[in-house]
């Protein structure tokens, strides 16, 4: 079991290290920088071991019932072990906290053949987002996004 922190800022920089660890996820120079400036703002939750960083979750709050999953990452070698269902809970039980019913992650769409996407993509069915709506062109016309919500209740 990991130990999974309350909202962080300043962290940027266990960001960092774990995104330039999923490049097939983060490959684009600029913005994984626009993640780690983000993280390093705003409240973000950490996994942690004993002695490492090893996933972070960072929400961006729309409006007041209302937020999204911003940028997430688990290092490779840590993937398939329940941490990001613990930083999903962790963010879900915040979130109802503050009263925010709905929860979005965008993501890219099943129109990309990209295999690390459907691992992404049956992540979030598997923990109870439901595919809301596709936008072709809101990333270029090469990155289809696939909106998908869950509510919190």
């Amino acid at each position: 079991m990991y130990h999974i922190t309350q909202p962080l800022t300043g962290h940027g920089e266990d960001a960092a290290a774990i995104l330039r660890a999923l490049p097939q996820w983060f490959g684009i120079e600029e913005a994984t920088q626009h993640y780690i400036d983000y993280v390093n703002d705003n409240p973000t939750f950490f996994a942690q071991n004993s002695d490492e960083t090893v996933g972070f979750l960072s929400l961006y709050h729309h409006a007041p019932h209302a937020a999204e999953i911003y940028v997430m990452g688990v290092l490779p070698s840590h993937h398939r072990q329940g941490i990001g269902r613990q930083l999903l809970q962790a963010a879900e039980a915040h979130c109802r906290e503050q009263e925010i019913r709905f929860l979005q992650v965008k993501t890219l769409s099943d129109k990309h053949p990209d295999t690390g996407y459907a691992k992404t993509r049956q992540f979030y069915l598997g923990v109870g987002f439901t595919p809301l709506e596709e936008f072709p062109e809101l990333w270029g016309k090469h990155n289809p996004c696939l909106q998908m919500i869950k509510y919190l209740g």
